[in-house]
């Protein structure tokens, strides 16, 4: 079984090649993407990697965290699953703000 890799703390300037490369020292790696961002397509910092399996993914993760790479503490760890409920607003429903209705006490 595979297990999925957040990789945080990523040099702008890496890309997911050399993502997968890295970390292909510790077994096989089924994929790898380094996150962009969906306007400007430069990289968000972070990525994630798939190892071929749970023993491959901890051998990364206990090698690569707090590694150097680029002048930077790489943070490797387990990834999450993502959250259901989708976001970007923050808090729930909008509505409008608390200044009463359309009249103007001025």
């Amino acid at each position: 079984m595979s297990t999925r890799i957040y990789v945080g703390n990523l040099a702008y300037s890496i890309t997911t090649d050399a993502l997968r490369e890295n970390f292909s020292a510790y077994g096989e790696v089924k994929s790898a993407q380094v996150m962009q961002d969906r306007d400007s397509g430069r990289s968000k910092g972070f990525g994630f990697v798939e190892m071929g399996t749970a023993q491959q993914a901890q051998d990364a993760i206990s090698a690569l965290n707090g590694a150097m790479a680029d002048g930077r503490a790489l943070t490797v760890n387990e990834a999450r699953p993502r959250e259901e409920g989708g976001g970007g607003r923050g808090f729930g429903g909008g509505g409008r703000g608390g200044y009463g209705g359309g009249r103007s006490s001025y």
